[in-house]
């Protein structure tokens, strides 16, 4: 910083001390907005009411995470929930209930996130030997999209999109270390482009849209998954415990919904590849595929006894975590927390300071969540959804009750929390199968229009699913250029086909 620099804050006034300060680099136009926001709250409280109020501040909360890029949503959206508390829109309590509610999903990102860190070395190793080996990209997105699916039907889909994040990052590093100058090699940072050589401007930018085409293929996987078995996401397994259907029951029940879209979902990656349509298409670079073959084959020659170990327990790590998972042996963030152990102890990382760095992705996104819950305690205190749910219960019968279930869950699960808006409506289905209106065979069918409606429409943004809203809020998005919108763009073609062929099973199959 130069001395005039200096000179200029030295003299700068509270007022402009403290909107620079405010937000920090966010731009201006940001800052006003923000600021704008927290004034007009109040007014429309006193004027229009908290029903009004609350909508506008889910839409307000959305913003911020459409501006992901341009500040993390924390800072912003959680002024907007300290507000929400301020003046009565909701208060700590509700937030608290909604944080036990869904304890799991922290402790996974807590724990599962850090614990796939130490495996990113392996995992980065396997994944360019394949990525090296399968040279067509039709190929690599189906690969990407069916490996995010069957993982997710038995694991979780956020630990599954950690694992593709770790890769895609890994991958991203690989090129990025060697396209920087040779002048600025010891000052290297990912984040930093004007490092980059010249020549490798244009192969930096394809290769960005090939990272963002399989992210996004294999981030779909997981809803298409997740959305067939007991445990594939956590309303699925909340919905399956009040039906009191287990592991089959639950697949079975599902299945005229699921398999359709889960096959369409499959044929779109493909067709999206192919055709090379809206925003899909993007080649692997002939530059970037030599370096990461160098690289494997550099790590291959120098990997001595102690790496050789390293891998082996890694490999058999991740056996242990997929059994843990899949059998559902503990919570799995309690899993996440034995993965860290094993592979720390058993690999030598014991120094705090390399430990903490694993938790550095999550925790951030971790606290965004918990802001998130506040937006979702003021949905549930100001009961935003309820005319929802009971126009539906009341005014449609019969197939069209089933299709208006997928289609109200998708909406508000597409701009909610789709575990909440999947327990909101299974409580008023169950106090409605319970008052005797309706009948059971109805009341196992509206089930299944709650699961795949919270499923399968909440695609269409990243705030529906929690998988893609850790996808855009994780280090690797603003490397790859993947900003709200983008991830909306390229998750349209999937969000239309499959909610289309969700409806249409739902209304002729189920």
């Amino acid at each position: 910083m130069s001395q005039k620099d200096l000179g200029q804050m030295k003299e700068m006034g509270f007022g402009q001390a403290f909107r620079a300060n405010f937000l920090g680099d966010a731009p201006n136009w940001y800052k006003t907005t923000i600021l704008a926001f927290l004034v007009l709250n109040p007014i429309l409280l006193f004027t229009a009411g908290p029903y009004v109020t609350g909508w506008v501040l889910i839409a307000e909360f959305i913003f911020t995470l459409a501006m992901a890029l341009k500040c993390y949503p924390l800072p912003a959206g959680g002024l907007l929930a300290i507000e929400a508390v301020v003046f009565g829109l909701t208060n700590p309590y509700s937030i608290y209930h909604e944080v036990q509610m869904n304890l799991p999903v922290i402790l996974l990102l807590m724990f599962m996130v850090a614990g796939i860190f130490f495996m990113k070395e392996g995992l980065v190793y396997l994944f360019s030997k394949i990525l090296t080996k399968v040279r067509s990209k039709v190929a690599l997105a189906f690969l990407f999209s069916i490996m995010g699916a069957v993982l997710s039907a038995f694991l979780d889909a956020l630990t599954v999109t950690a694992v593709i994040i770790a890769v895609g990052y890994g991958f991203y590093s690989i090129f990025h270390k060697f396209a920087s100058s040779k002048e600025v090699y010891e000052k290297y940072d990912v984040n930093n482009d004007h490092i980059i050589d010249g020549k490798y401007y244009e192969d930096l930018d394809q290769f960005r849209g090939f990272l963002r085409n399989l992210m996004m293929h294999g981030a779909v996987g997981t809803a298409l998954g997740g959305a067939a078995t007991l445990v594939g996401e956590p309303q699925n397994l909340m919905i399956g415990t009040i039906m009191k259907w287990d592991f089959v029951d639950f697949f079975l029940n599902s299945a005229p919904v699921s398999i359709p879209v889960m096959i369409v979902g499959y044929t779109t990656s493909i067709f999206l590849e192919v055709t090379k349509f809206w925003g899909y298409g993007y080649q692997l670079p002939e530059s970037v595929r030599k370096v990461m073959e160098d690289d494997v084959k550099t790590k291959d020659a120098e990997m001595d006894t102690r790496g050789r170990v390293r891998l082996i327990i890694m490999a058999i790590t991740g056996v242990v975590l997929i059994i843990s998972l899949a059998l559902h042996l503990a919570e799995v963030g309690i899993i996440g927390l034995m993965i860290i152990i094993l592979l720390t102890s058993f690999n030598g990382v014991i120094q705090e300071g390399k430990i903490g760095h694993a938790f550095e992705e999550a925790l951030p996104f971790t606290a965004l969540l918990v802001v998130f819950f506040g937006i979702v305690a003021v949905i549930h205190d100001q009961n935003l959804f309820t005319p929802i749910i009971q126009w539906v219960l009341l005014n449609v019968e019969g197939q069209n009750q089933l299709v208006a279930f997928f289609a109200a869950n998708g909406i508000l699960s597409a701009i909610s929390d789709n575990v909440f808006v999947a327990t909101v409506y299974m409580s008023e289905t169950q106090k409605a199968f319970e008052a005797g209106v309706i009948a059971q065979e109805q009341y196992q069918k509206m089930a299944v229009a709650i699961n795949m409606g919270t499923n399968i429409p909440s695609v269409a943004t990243p705030n529906g699913q929690a998988a893609f809203l850790f996808l855009l809020t994780s280090a690797l998005a603003p490397l790859i250029r993947l900003s709200y919108m983008e991830m909306v763009r390229l998750a349209l073609p999937y969000a239309i086909v499959m909610t289309i062929t969700g409806l249409l099973a739902t209304m002729y199959l189920l």
